[in-house]
């Protein structure tokens, strides 16, 4: 087929013109009127600035909410297989997984029987180190921590991609940096506060058992507000002084209030009905930390309005959480629930029945103002679609890059390209004349396809992408020249003008394969390995390898046989 100048002419024009149709929106509006594609290339954080985050990730809490969830189902399961009641389980060292499971005498046996083969999860976790009369010290095996930080990274960096992907920032870098700090670029963010907000938002879900004992109205409730404020007035810490966030609160408070409460109690707080924050007002809660469950099998979540008008977020499990739900609600049926979202009671209904429907709902608090109310529903709602985050952050890194740096780095882009380009369109008109102009237009034809491939891709444009492109106009001759001389050999030899081109690009073909294959070779390793500008980068180059192929073997070789064999124009190299 392609032995047919006019099937080659028909294929260049078709190229041509979806090179043009899919570049154009780069440099024209098109939204006012009908156009293929309205897709643009991308910049990156170093061309159009935007927002640089280094995240830390707080493995250390993670491992101590994993031991407190575990050690629920543990008990769960002993006492309903084995009919033994388990003591404490507490967490000597989170960086190894280092617990203490406590139990009676006379059920030894049965519980470092259940610690060996225990299987929570995926193949055995715990590995024995001391077994006395009451108590059995494991660990996590090290291929357990290894494979559980690993799923903490992989986790929280597809949570953050789910919420980053909402918020609307096209091409963000998300990557892991090590086992916990996790590399975030949002280019082109205007509004950084507002990214870092929802970025850093924990959003972790539970349901806890709100303890009876100390329910308002009881004397207990009243003992546990003196015990808050003793606490606060004693220590000289309290909500919001010296910048004191939310999360430390809660800690220092249930390190301070330990020895007060029954054990597996923690402390949580709920804003006041009428202050606009907690640091306003503040009503304490005692939780069940071993009666709970957490939103990791959170399947959706949605605003609406209940039967007064008021927006709230459902929410529902998959097939798992339904069942732990129900299970949740089923032992502790008659009580109340408390649903906490980041530490903090959203609301405490009544259990009057179990709900093993595996749906639910949250309660936004109101504060007069209903936009403000039904915006706060509608960014809880999409923090939790998106998922939670697995651990808590911490912000170690900022930087914001502006536009104008992003501008001169364009500016000086543009300048390099122009004087390689340039300087390559003298060479080759010097040295080749008419020839040299043919791989000149070539040359032009292969920028303009590298753009518009690009611009399908939906690609990222970045520096060492420019870079990319610049290295392409200087290789992207290469060929041409390889086929020439290979052309003037023929025409030194004797043979005819129509046959020499023939030839020459017969001869030259395998040369110019091998070099290109082994340099795409290069680009393929780079995209697999590398990352942000090292893959934009070999990125911008294969592609420039792929259409300089094109443009050298089979448009110039199009144009040439138009001009030599249909035209009749007796031009030689």
């Amino acid at each position: 087929m392609f032995e047919s100048l006019n099937a080659r002419i028909a294929v260049v024009l078709v190229v041509l013109g979806l090179s043009l149709a899919w570049t154009m929106p780069n440099f024209v509006n098109t939204s006012g009127f009908w156009w293929p594609t309205q897709d643009k290339l991308s910049y990156g954080l170093d061309i159009q600035g935007g927002l640089h985050l280094v995240l830390g990730i707080d493995v250390d809490s993670a491992v101590e909410a994993r031991i407190k969830k575990m050690s629920y189902t543990m008990k769960q399961e002993l006492l309903k297989e084995k009919k033994v009641t388990l003591g404490e389980v507490e967490l000597l060292d989170a960086k190894t997984g280092r617990v203490r499971v406590n139990f009676n005498p006379a059920d030894k046996d049965a519980v470092v029987s259940y610690m060996e083969d225990s299987t929570y999860g995926q193949g055995r976790n715990f590995q024995t180190l001391e077994v006395k009369d009451s108590f059995i010290e494991s660990r996590f095996y090290e291929a357990e921590m290894r494979v559980f930080k690993k799923s903490l990274v992989d986790r929280t960096i597809e949570t953050i991609r789910n919420r980053i992907d909402e918020f609307g920032v096209k091409e963000p870098t998300i990557a892991a940096q090590s086992d916990s700090r996790i590399l975030v670029q949002l280019p082109g963010v205007q509004d950084s506060n507002q990214a870092k907000e929802l970025i850093n938002k924990t959003a972790k879900l539970a349901f806890m058992i709100w303890d009876p004992e100390f329910m308002q109205g009881t004397a207990k409730f009243e003992e546990l507000m003196t015990w808050v404020s003793e606490v606060e007035a004693q220590q000289g810490f309290a909500l919001g002084k010296d910048n004191l966030r939310y999360s430390d609160y809660i800690k220092k408070m249930d390190e301070a209030l330990k020895d007060r409460l029954p054990k597996d109690r923690v402390v949580r707080f709920q804003k006041a009905e009428n202050a606009k924050t907690l640091e306003a007002g503040k009503i304490p809660y005692v939780l069940q930390a071993d009666a709970m469950m957490s939103g990791e099998t959170l399947n959706d979540a949605a605003v609406t309005l209940d039967q007064i008008g008021q927006p709230i977020v459902v929410f529902s499990f998959d097939a798992k959480g339904a069942k732990e739900f129900g299970e949740l609600t089923t032992t502790h049926v008659k009580k109340q629930m408390a649903i906490v979202l980041d530490g903090v009671v959203q609301s405490a209904p009544r259990l009057k029945e179990p709900i093993t429907g595996g749906r639910g709902s949250i309660e936004m608090s109101g504060t007069g103002d209903r936009q403000k109310t039904m915006d706060d529903a509608n960014l809880t709602a999409m923090v939790l679609r998106s998922g939670a985050l697995p651990a808590e952050l911490e912000q170690l890194e900022e930087r914001t890059v502006g536009p104008t740096l992003g501008k001169d780095s364009i500016e000086k882009g543009k300048f390099a390209g122009l004087i390689g380009g340039l300087l390559v369109f003298v060479f080759m008109i010097v040295f080749y004349r008419s020839y040299g102009v043919l791989a000149d237009v070539a040359l032009g034809f292969n920028i303009l396809m590298i753009l518009a491939i690009l611009t399908s891709l939906k690609a990222t444009l970045t520096l060492p992408g420019v870079a990319g492109i610049v290295l392409t106009i200087g290789m992207a001759v290469d060929a041409n020249v390889i086929i020439f001389e290979r052309i003037k050999e023929e025409i030194a030899k004797g043979a005819g003008l129509a046959g020499a081109i023939k030839e020459g690009y017969a001869r030259a073909f395998t040369a110019i394969l091998d070099a290109n294959i082994t340099t795409a070779a290069v680009c393929v390793v780079l995209m697999y390995f590398g990352t942000g500008p090292i893959r934009g980068f070999a990125v911008t180059l294969l592609v420039g390898i792929i259409t300089s192929m094109f443009t050298a073997i089979f448009f110039t070789r199009t144009i040439l046989n138009l001009v030599v064999g249909k035209l009749k124009l007796n031009i030689a190299p």
